[in-house]
């Protein structure tokens, strides 16, 4: 199974986004909605519980994911 990238992560997220800031549980939510792949929901449960203003606020958090592959 290839890893997860950071570009898949968003592919699955960036609705979250839509109405403002996404929290862990919006994130998580979107990505289950979007069918991800159980790996990305897992790189999604590490995230602090707070709130997001972008895709970019994920990435100090998430520095070992890679960007694409």
């Amino acid at each position: 199974m290839p890893p997860v990238t950071r570009t898949e992560l968003a592919g699955h997220i960036v609705m979250a986004f839509d109405a403002g800031r996404a929290g862990r549980a919006e994130l998580l939510a979107a990505a289950a909605s979007s069918h991800a792949r159980p790996q990305v929901i897992a790189v999604l449960q590490r995230l602090p519980d707070q709130e997001y203003r972008s895709v970019r606020d994920l990435w100090h958090h998430l520095a070992d994911v890679p960007i694409g592959g």
